[in-house]
């Protein structure tokens, strides 16, 4: 098939670009010729809560990326979606996860289908965002009009889109990201990071944003229990919020020299450092449909904690490859506590290993295709 996927691609960096290049290649594969319409601009400066929205990264060498698409710029969604209505590609994907790109998708979607031959199928991250703003439903609708049909990645979002269509929809969970190279030697990945040798750790991953309840896990690590235990927080990620709470929440309860904070982008040859140092993967979530977090999780066997909300529970069976607790301080702590104390950890990875086998790029693509 002719395939054109339309969103983030190189050198735009982040977990929507990572997913858009390995999807791409998942469908080279098969043999399809694939090609990723990017952004020229994603996010105006202005609405972008990062320190930069690109990669140093070099270009990959083996995908076709075209990057052209300008999020703000009407006049240019209608030279896209021209285009490539006159590439008559069979299939069209997009993946949807803010309705801010409502306007930009919907209008180059309108278009296209113009050619009465594309199919267009959208994988869905939220159609409700976490961080709710006035318009998102508008804009969400007005996306979901020229689209064919969806895939959601979380059970809670296809409930959701049950709100706005009924137009035909699968289920599919989030595959993994295997793109980040083979797990490594625990003692060699504290090497790499300049880590004590001797000392335990658990690792908080990703671009922070309050929803993500890092806030709910220095709470929880502040409990004197674990001061008993030869343990450290990582936090690697950038704050895409203020980091003055969290930051004075450390103070607050004494704990700046048992936590780590790698507050960069963590760039993806430094990504099998981080989980593979690690001893387990926190995600205290206040709100979530799924995460990419969990799926690099998998690919490394890690075991996980996260939190009982949206469609985090579905993937995570708690007691056999991690926990999955109600998102307050007490309830991480106890977990946290109940796996070192009852060193869970060898039991947990050897499950991961075996459950991580549902989460091929194969079941999406096939997903995709049915």
């Amino acid at each position: 098939m002719k395939v054109i996927i339309i969103g983030s691609a190189h050198p735009l960096r982040g977990g929507l670009a990572t997913y858009n290049e390995r999807l791409a290649r998942a469908f080279m594969q098969r043999g399809d010729d694939v090609t990723i319409y990017n952004f020229s601009l994603q996010y105006p400066v202005f609405l972008f809560p990062g320190k930069s929205q690109y990669s140093d990264a070099p270009a990959p060498k083996d995908l076709k990326i075209k990057t052209c698409i300008n999020s703000i710029n009407p006049f240019n969604w209608l030279k896209v979606g021209r285009e490539i209505e006159k590439l008559k590609p069979d299939l069209v994907i997009v993946k949807f996860w803010l309705p801010f790109m409502g306007p930009c998708f919907g209008t180059i979607l309108r278009l296209i289908k113009k050619n009465k031959h594309t199919k267009v199928v959208s994988i869905i991250d939220n159609i409700i965002p976490h961080e709710k703003r006035i318009g998102d439903r508008f804009f969400a609708n007005y996306f979901i009009k020229p689209v064919d049909k969806f895939i959601a990645m979380s059970r809670s979002v296809l409930v959701d889109l049950d709100t706005f269509t009924t137009k035909p929809k699968l289920f599919s969970p989030h595959p993994l990201y295997d793109n980040f190279g083979n797990p490594i030697d625990k003692m060699k990945a504290k090497q790499n990071l300049s880590l004590d040798a001797n000392m335990n750790y658990m690792l908080f991953f990703g671009f922070i944003r309050d929803y993500k309840g890092l806030d709910i896990l220095i709470k929880a690590f502040a409990d004197k229990r674990f001061r008993e235990l030869n343990l450290k927080l990582i936090i690697a990620g950038e704050y895409y919020t203020d980091s003055k709470p969290y930051l004075d929440l450390i103070k607050k309860h004494n704990l700046e020299q048992y936590i780590i904070s790698a507050n960069d982008f963590i760039p993806d040859n430094k990504v099998a450092d981080y989980f593979c140092a690690a001893d387990i993967i926190v995600q205290p979530y206040k709100d979530a449909t799924q995460s990419g977090v969990t799926q690099i999780a998998y690919h490394f066997n890690k075991p996980m904690l996260v939190t009982n909300v949206g469609g985090l529970a579905e993937i995570i069976p708690d007691g056999k490859v991690g926990y999955v607790v109600e998102p307050k301080p007490t309830k991480i702590a106890d977990a946290l506590i109940d796996f070192y104390l009852g060193g869970k950890e060898k039991e947990f990875s050897v499950n991961t290993a075996i459950e991580k086998q549902k989460y091929n790029w194969d079941k999406m693509i096939e997903t995709v295709l049915n």
